[in-house]
C-alpha cells in the first residue's frame, strides 16, 4: 500500500503558480491519503485556491485531504515537504528593482537572478525564507524543502550554507534549453536528449545526442544554427560560437550574468503581460468554480514541473531521475567553488536528493560561471547579514555593474525601498 504523507504549500494562493503546483498533484495517484495543506497571507486568494484545488482534487480522484489555514507555523508540524513560492509584493517591486538601475546608466536585461535587480530580490527574499526554515528545523526538521522562488540560486547557496534542512531548487530552464536547440536542430524535441550542468539560468549543455542513436549533435547544431534565423537567441548563439558549448535557457536569463548581455535586448520582463494573465486566469478560475464556465482540459495535465516527480520518488523509493534541480555543490561539478548553488540532474529516492555529476565544465565556461558564484557569496552575505557594506561590495564584483557612481546611487535609493524587507538572518 502507498505511504501517504503531509505537504505544505507555502505561497499556496498566487493563482498562476498554484495552478501549475495544482496540475502536477492532482494528475497523480501516487500520492492518494496524503495531506495538502495551503499556506497563504490572503485570506481572499487562498480560499479561492482552496475552492480550485478541493474541485481537481475530487474530479481527478487523486485522494487527497486538502487543509488549508494562514497560520503557517502550525501547518509545518509533521510535513515531509514543503513547497516554495513565496514573493514580496513581486511585480512593484521587481520593477524598481530595473527601472532604478537604469535611472543610474546601468545596462540590463531583467533584474532578478543577476544584476543589481537580484542583490535587492536577494535582501528582500532570504529573511522570509530563513523564517520558514528556522520554523521547520523545529517543527519538521526532517522535511525537504523545495523551493520555486527566485533568486533561485542565491537562496539554495544561502540554505546550504547556513541551515541544516534539506533542500533544492527546481526550474524548468534545462526543458527552454532543450526546446531551442530543437528548434534550431529541426528535429522534435523527443528525438533530441541533453545533459546540462552549471548555474540556474545559466547551465552549460554538456551533450547534446539523438535519442535513438546516439549522434552526436552538436555539430549539426553548429552547422544549421549558421543559417538559422539570426533574431532566434543571438545573445546565446554567440556564446556557442565563443565557448563551443550552449549556454543557458534564453538571452534574457544568460544576459541578467553579463557584462555584454544587455546588448541582446533591454526591454525587461513584461510586466503588463504577466498582470494581464494573471487577471485572466483569475477571471477564469472564478467562472469555473461558479459553474459559469467549463473546466479546460490543461488543467488535468501535468505542468511539466518536477516536483511531484520528487516527492513520489522519494516517498515511494523509486530512484527516479530527475533532469535538473539547484543544489548546493560541495564539489559536484569540481571546477566551480563548493561553496555554490549549482544546476545538475539528480536521482530522488527514499535516501534523499543524490547530485549526478556530469564531470568539470569546460574551462572557460567554469571561469565565466565563476566570476558569477562570486557575486551570488558576496550578495547572500549581504542579506544574511543585512549589510549595507557588503551589499555595495557585491555591486562592484558584479560585471553587470561598470560604475562606483552608479552602484552607489542605486544602492541608496533601493535599500530605502527595501529597507522595511531587510533583517539579518543569522
Amino acid at each position: 500500500m502507498a505511504r501517504a504523507t503531509k505537504i505544505v504549500f507555502l505561497g499556496a494562493s498566487s493563482a498562476s503558480f498554484g495552478m501549475s503546483m495544482f496540475r502536477d498533484l492532482f494528475s497523480t495517484h501516487d500520492l492518494g491519503g496524503s495531506t495538502l495543506v495551503l499556506v497563504g497571507r490572503n485570506v481572499d486568494r487562498l480560499g479561492r485556491s482552496t475552492r480550485l484545488a478541493k474541485l481537481l482534487n475530487e474530479r481527478s480522484g487523486a485522494g487527497f485531504a486538502i487543509e488549508a489555514t494562514t497560520d503557517w507555523h502550525a501547518a509545518l508540524d509533521g510535513a515531509e515537504f514543503v513547497l516554495h513560492s513565496t514573493a514580496i509584493d513581486r511585480n512593484r517591486l521587481w520593477r524598481l528593482d530595473f527601472e532604478i538601475p537604469r535611472k543610474f546608466g546601468i545596462r540590463h536585461t531583467l533584474g532578478e537572478n543577476g544584476g543589481p535587480g537580484a542583490l535587492f530580490f536577494t535582501m528582500r527574499t532570504l529573511p522570509v525564507v530563513f523564517e520558514f526554515v528556522r520554523e521547520m528545523e523545529r517543527r519538521c526538521p526532517r522535511a525537504t524543502f523545495i523551493n520555486f522562488s527566485n533568486p533561485e540560486s542565491r537562496i539554495i547557496l544561502a540554505l546550504g550554507r547556513y541551515s541544516r534542512i534539506r533542500s533544492l531548487g527546481l526550474c524548468h530552464g534545462i526543458f527552454l534549453a532543450h526546446d531551442n536547440v530543437a528548434r534550431i536542430l529541426g528535429m522534435p524535441k523527443e528525438q533530441v536528449d541533453v545533459w546540462g550542468a552549471g548555474l540556474n539560468h545559466f547551465q552549460c549543455l554538456t551533450d547534446i545526442r539523438d535519442r535513438e542513436t546516439g549522434e552526436d549533435l552538436y555539430p549539426l547544431l553548429c552547422k544549421k544554427e549558421r543559417d538559422f534565423d539570426p533574431a532566434f537567441s543571438p545573445l546565446t548563439r554567440q556564446l556557442l560560437h565563443a565557448f563551443g558549448y550552449w549556454l543557458g535557457c534564453g538571452d534574457a536569463h544568460v544576459g541578467e550574468y553579463l557584462s555584454f548581455g544587455w546588448e541582446a535586448g533591454e526591454r525587461g520582463y513584461n510586466f503588463d503581460w504577466d498582470e494581464s494573465e494573471r487577471a485572466k486566469l483569475t477571471l477564469l478560475i472564478d467562472d469555473v468554480l461558479a459553474g459559469r464556465a467549463e473546466m479546460p482540459d490543461w488543467w488535468s495535465m501535468p505542468s511539466g514541473e518536477r516536483a511531484v516527480s520528487i516527492i513520489t520518488s522519494m516517498l515511494h523509493n523509486r530512484k527516479q531521475l530527475i533532469e535538473s534541480a539547484v543544489i548546493h555543490n560541495r564539489k559536484v561539478i569540481a571546477n566551480l567553488p563548493a561553496d555554490a548553488a549549482v544546476e545538475v540532474p539528480v536521482v530522488a529516492d527514499i535516501a534523499g536528493i543524490h547530485p549526478v555529476s556530469l564531470g568539470p565544465l569546460p574551462d572557460g565556461v567554469a571561469k565565466l560561471m565563476t566570476a558569477q558564484v562570486q557575486v551570488q557569496q558576496m550578495a547572500v552575505d549581504a542579506a544574511m547579514h543585512a549589510s549595507k557594506e557588503m551589499a555595495m561590495q557585491a555591486l562592484l564584483l558584479d560585471p553587470v555593474v561598470h560604475s562606483e557612481e552608479a552602484a552607489r546611487g542605486l544602492l541608496d535609493e533601493l535599500w530605502e525601498i527595501n529597507r522595511p524587507y531587510i533583517r539579518a538572518c543569522i
